[in-house]
């Protein structure tokens, strides 16, 4: 990665840190999941509607450092209107990338490119991947619920 490249990556990442995109909670979502990193005290909690099997909007409430911040910043950016298959696609494409088996698309995965670099410090890669794996968490509770809902039917 160039320099320069670098100097961009940290600004995309600082912007959403100090101003985050769809910070708050959902009144009334389909799911709401909290999840933690105890080793470095970041903490996330994510909340959703869906309409039509669509994400209809997504919220994120939490503390912790710049990069965990930042990635569920951007992550529900990137999952706004996505189906739950397209946002469990996404969301294994951003761990292949953090795990710098796969180099992402710019006009596919948007400001989410720039948390790439922080391969570069391993023990921060757990930050950037809370939020996601938290999102993970909750489809699937929510999907086992809706499976149970409709055999008791």
């Amino acid at each position: 990665m160039a320099p320069g490249l670098d100097d961009l990556y940290r600004d995309i990442i600082l912007d959403h840190y100090r101003n985050p995109r769809n910070r708050g909670r959902l009144d009334a979502p389909d799911i709401a999941t909290q999840g933690a990193n105890p080793l470095c005290g970041d903490e996330i909690e994510v909340s959703l509607v869906f309409e039509d099997g669509r994400v209809a909007d997504v919220r994120f409430e939490g503390r912790g450092c710049s990069i965990s911040q930042a990635s569920a910043s951007m992550m529900t950016e990137g999952i706004k209107g996505k189906s739950v298959e397209d946002v469990r696609e996404l969301v294994s494409s951003f761990k292949e990338m953090m795990s710098g088996s796969f180099e992402p698309d710019e006009e596919e995965f948007g400001d989410l490119e720039a948390l790439q670099g922080v391969r570069k410090y391993p023990v921060r890669i757990k930050c950037a991947l809370l939020c996601w794996n938290t999102l993970l968490e909750g489809i699937d509770i929510f999907e086992h619920a809706k499976r149970h809902a409709e055999a008791s039917a």
